[in-house]
C-alpha cells in the first residue's frame, strides 16, 4: 500500500551548541525519506566540513545574485555571513513525498513561514541551561574563545524566539531528543492534509460496495 503523500519541511533551530546539527544528521542517518537542505553560505568552510554536503561554500556576489533572482527559500545574515535555502530543490523533493530537513535560526524559518506555512513544521531545541550550552561549544572545538563569546551574547536573543515554534524540546539527553523530533516527523507525515492521495485510495472501498 503506497499513499501519496506531500513531503513537509521540518525545521530545526536552537541557538549554536544546543544540538540542532546533532540531532538533523542522526535523523537523516535513520530515515530514508528525509533529505537534508544544504544551504550556500558565505562562511569560510571548516576542515571538517565538505562543500555540496554540510554547506554549498559561495562567495558575496553570487550569494547576492541568488537572493535577487528570489532563488533562495530563506536567507539570513549570522556574524557577518551569509545563509540561504535554494528553493528549486526543496519543492522538488516535497513534491516526490520526501521530506526535507532544515538546520536553520528564527530569521529563515519565518521567510519559510511566509512563502509555505502549510508544508512546514518547525521545533526549537533548547539546551538544559547557558552553563551547559558555553560547555558544549568549548568541548566541540569548531570556534575561538572570541567567536564562542559572540554566540554565548546571541543565544538569549535567539532563545527569544521559541513560542514561534510549533514543538520545543530540552536537548538534557541526545537519545531522548532524537526519539522526540522522530515522533514529531512521524505524527506530521500522518496529517490528512498531507497525504494527498487519501481521497483516492478511500474511493476504491466504495467502488467495491
Amino acid at each position: 500500500m503506497n499513499i501519496k503523500r506531500r513531503g513537509l519541511m521540518l525545521v530545526l533551530s536552537s541557538p549554536s551548541g544546543a544540538g540542532k546539527t546533532s540531532i538533523a544528521r542522526a535523523l537523516l542517518e535513520k530515515e530514508s525519506h528525509l533529505k537534508n537542505s544544504v544551504s550556500v553560505t558565505t562562511r569560510p568552510k571548516r576542515s571538517t566540513e565538505e562543500h555540496g554536503k554540510d554547506y554549498f561554500f559561495i562567495g558575496e556576489d553570487q550569494f547576492k545574485e541568488m537572493r535577487d533572482n528570489a532563488e533562495l527559500l530563506e536567507h539570513a545574515e549570522v556574524f557577518c555571513y551569509h545563509y540561504g535555502t535554494p528553493k528549486e530543490f526543496v519543492f522538488e523533493q516535497l513534491e516526490q513525498g520526501f521530506d526535507v530537513i532544515f538546520d536553520i535560526d528564527w530569521q529563515g524559518t519565518q521567510q519559510i513561514a511566509q512563502l509555505a506555512p502549510n508544508d512546514l513544521v518547525t521545533v526549537f531545541i533548547l539546551p538544559p541551561s547557558l552553563e551547559i550550552l558555553n560547555e558544549r561549544l568549548k568541548l566541540r572545538g569548531l570556534d575561538d574563545d572570541e567567536t564562542i563569546a559572540k554566540r554565548m551574547n546571541e543565544a538569549a536573543s535567539e532563545i527569544s524566539h521559541w513560542p514561534e515554534y510549533h514543538y520545543v524540546i530540552v536537548n538534557e539527553d541526545f537519545s531522548k531528543s532524537l526519539s522526540q523530533v522522530g515522533s514529531i516527523l512521524n505524527a506530521e507525515r500522518a496529517r490528512r492534509k498531507r497525504q494527498i492521495g487519501l481521497a483516492e485510495f478511500v474511493n476504491q472501498f466504495r467502488q467495491g460496495m
